[in-house]
């Protein structure tokens, strides 16, 4: 199993991005997909994630502002943050459980300037 991120930069409050999660060595379209955010010094806390059949769901913290979504035939999951805020500074990762097992893409940072 892999996640490979991609997507992600410096971006003023205000702007969008996309993340990107490419996934491989499992079948894809029957696995959640969970986003995670850890800003600068605190832990990793989940913000969004895709369940199988397409539906995104986010915590109340981002709601109205990041949706993450999927393409199975691509075996890629996204994540759209918007109208993003210095306080969404921080690493973000996906992660699924294959096999009671745990896997985590490697990360990619996104900057928000005041």
């Amino acid at each position: 199993v892999q996640l490979v991120q991609s997507g992600g930069g410096l971006v003023q409050a205000g702007g969008s991005l996309r993340l990107s999660c490419a996934a491989s060595g499992f079948t894809f379209s029957t696995y959640i997909i969970d986003w995670y955010r850890q800003p600068p010094g605190e832990q990793r806390d989940l913000v969004a994630l895709v369940n199988t059949g397409g539906r995104s769901i986010v915590t109340d913290s981002v709601k109205g502002r990041f949706t993450a979504s999927r393409d199975n035939a691509k075996n890629t999951a996204y994540l759209q943050v918007n109208v993003l805020k210095p306080e969404d500074t921080g690493v973000y990762y996906c992660h699924t459980v294959v096999d009671s097992r745990s896997y985590w893409g490697q990360g990619t940072q996104v900057t928000v300037s005041s």
